[in-house]
């Protein structure tokens, strides 16, 4: 059963598409309008195995946090909907990931239980106007939409870019885990019986 979704969400502010496949091959096409954020989600969708087209249109002579906000809402969206009752999942996914400078840890939990924990350390170097706070923003949003338990952790890492690099491979790699089939789990991994 293909594990599929297709979600647009227009609002005063956004109009965002996205069609997301949880079992394909990492391959994707983002055009959100912020260079940066679309080689962030390509990172995700490269080292999470997730096939994703994403077309967001956003004020953003305003700012960037309409359009990543709902980019986040939508994919957040798209990952639950796949998951339809999230039978046979792993459910649980963690990884860390290295990249130069700096380490991120990520734990995730597809509970059904939004939370976000969020530690990055202040870099010395700054990426330019998609910084931590945004990111901060984006993983809220796609917890909360996603029905996840997330967990980012960043020890250290002196270059803002690479931290915010290696926190999306992570979230990419630890849900890659967690949507994962368990052959020998047919039903719901929850002592409730429903997530």
């Amino acid at each position: 059963m293909a594990r599929t979704c297709r979600i647009e969400r227009i609002t005063m502010e956004t109009q965002v598409k996205a069609d997301l496949n949880l079992d394909g091959q990492g391959t994707s096409d983002i055009n959100t309008g912020i260079a940066f954020f679309d080689h962030m989600l390509t990172l995700f969708c490269v080292h999470g195995g997730f096939d994703l087209d994403l077309l967001a249109d956003g004020d953003l002579a305003v700012d960037f946090h309409h359009t990543v906000e709902d980019v986040a809402l939508v994919l957040g969206e798209a990952v639950s909907n796949a998951l339809d009752e999230r039978l046979g999942i792993r459910r649980y996914g963690f990884a860390v990931t290295p990249m130069d400078d700096a380490l991120a840890e990520v734990a995730i939990d597809l509970s059904n239980r939004p939370f976000l924990v969020y530690h990055l350390p202040v870099v010395l170097e700054s990426s330019g106007p998609f910084d931590r706070g945004l990111a901060k923003e984006f993983f809220r949003a796609f917890a909360v939409k996603g029905g996840m338990n997330l967990h980012i952790n960043v020890k250290y890492g002196e270059n803002e870019h690479h931290v915010l690099e290696a926190v999306y491979k992570s979230v990419g790699r630890a849900l890659k885990q967690a949507v994962s089939i368990d052959a020998g789990n047919r039903g719901v991994r929850s002592s409730k019986g429903v997530l």
